[in-house]
């Protein structure tokens, strides 16, 4: 069995008590950590490859609760424009006319992007293409809970979208059977549904039936937009998160993304169910608004932290999402001590596994757990001089200082090179590949500036 010993680092553990070692090391036997902390000698072998740290951190892998990898190749594609407008006229017919082989690649350029932005595991919300997800999922040796995005109902769905309730349901248990727990465990299903807007009442029932009958979760936009309310309330009189509760949808397996338009009730309904939240900020500052995640931290609800889709934010930096997350509630609330680094961190690794229901897997770095793990160097001058050791983690870092990325005991990356994945070509592919889609798509973006084309001699 082979085993690597990373020694005399700023180890974080992330661990019940928040504990953090320093000079501490992290000995790691195939895919499970064996120690943490005070190694002892004699359990690392004469064979052992040994890492001297000399003082770099090490962390638990962050955990992003929300991506769109079937929109990586999307890129660029939803700037400045409204909410319905993103939704109907540029992603709909963007990814409407992607095929399996398009979602494939595009999860490939995902996952370059969070292996080196210190990612080990991910919530996908919801392509069309679970095959294709788990397949390059698979191959870049990260962890995901992948989902189709399920939509039964709603106006303007391209054609090729229009099922009925039993053919998005059927389809999910299909693709549960064959892809979960591959990949060593590590490509998991999740039942999907994609928003308030596109679900009938009884799929989300229906859906949350079979979440429970296969112990799975379900990944959905909870109180997105404005316009989300607007609906639900001329609807039903009254908001998303009442309305799931009638259903019984509400419960510890539901991963509600965005949750920017919620009243005080609903607050208290998550609480009660153990709904699980995940924090986009980047995209809700675009056009959708401010979650209340100052409150919800104070009642302690599970909050984490996800980037959405490259078509949203266009970073999908998990790094940059704590940092936006450190700034954004400490503005709109007028209060300088929210939202403090400490309670990002737990977020980006410890209670981004409880989200995904896996705490018990990863997340911290305790002996028994998997070997899921980055090595942080703050030398540079973005991240240096280190004063406050845990702070410059959120609110100096960029993905830049992330130097490795293990996970399930397997170098992702190492020394800042990818190891797994050949970058240049996926590269040279998904940009091709994103430029036939935008053609096919009938896509019209602005000229915001004129062009002048010069050819030289």
């Amino acid at each position: 069995m082979a085993q690597t010993y990373l020694k005399n680092g700023y180890v974080l553990s992330m661990d019940a008590n928040d504990t953090v070692y320093d000079g501490g090391g992290v000995l790691v036997e195939d895919d499970k950590i064996v120690a943490v902390g005070k190694v002892d000698p004699a359990l690392v072998k004469p064979d052992a490859e040994v890492i001297e740290l000399n003082g770099k951190y090490v962390l638990p892998g962050f955990v992003n609760t929300h991506v769109h990898t079937s929109q990586q190749i999307s890129r660029g594609v939803g700037d400045d424009v409204d909410f319905i407008t993103w939704l109907h006229d540029r992603m709909w017919p963007y990814e409407s006319n992607m095929t399996e082989e398009d979602s494939y690649v595009s999860t490939l350029m995902t996952s370059l992007e969070l292996i080196r932005s210190g990612v080990t595991s991910f919530a996908e919300p919801g392509g069309q293409f679970v095959s294709g997800m788990a397949r390059a999922t698979k191959e870049s040796g990260l962890r995901g809970k992948l989902a189709k995005s399920v939509m039964d109902c709603g106006e303007g769905l391209p054609k090729i979208w229009q099922r009925t309730m039993d053919q998005e349901l059927e389809q999910q248990v299909i693709d549960l059977e064959k892809y979960h727990n591959t990949a060593d465990g590590r490509v998991q299903v999740w039942f999907g549904l994609r928003t308030i807007f596109n679900n009938t009442d009884e799929l989300c029932v229906r859906t949350k039936e079979l979440a429970d009958k296969y112990g799975v979760g379900i990944h959905m936009h909870v109180a997105e937009a404005k316009e989300e309310k607007e609906y639900t309330y001329a609807r039903w009189g009254e908001g998303t998160v009442k309305h799931l509760e009638k259903l019984g949808v509400l419960d510890k397996n539901l991963l509600a993304v965005h949750t920017v338009w919620l009243t005080d009730e609903e607050l208290e309904l998550f609480k009660k169910r153990d709904v699980k939240v995940s924090h986009n900020p980047a995209s809700a500052m675009r056009v959708l608004g401010f979650a209340r995640i100052p409150k919800m931290l104070d009642m302690g609800i599970c909050v984490s932290i996800g980037t959405d889709g490259a078509s949203s934010s266009n970073h999908m930096d998990m790094v940059d999402e704590m940092w936006l997350t450190s700034l954004i509630h400490k503005g709109w609330r007028l209060d300088p001590t929210v939202v403090p680094a400490q309670d990002i961190l737990r977020m980006a690794t410890k209670w981004g596994a409880r989200a995904l229901l896996d705490e018990d897997l990863y997340g911290s770095l305790e002996a028994g757990k998997k070997a899921d793990l980055i090595v942080i160097d703050p030398h540079g001058p973005s991240m240096m001089p280190v004063n406050d050791k845990i702070a410059a983690l959120v609110t100096a870092m960029h993905s830049s200082n992330v130097q490795s990325t293990m996970c399930d005991g397997k170098w992702l990356m190492r020394d800042r090179k990818i190891l797994v994945l050949d970058e240049e070509a996926i590269l040279k592919e998904a940009c091709a590949r994103g430029a036939a889609i935008y053609d096919r798509a009938g896509i019209k973006l602005p000229d915001r500036f004129p062009v002048v084309k010069v050819d030289q001699d």
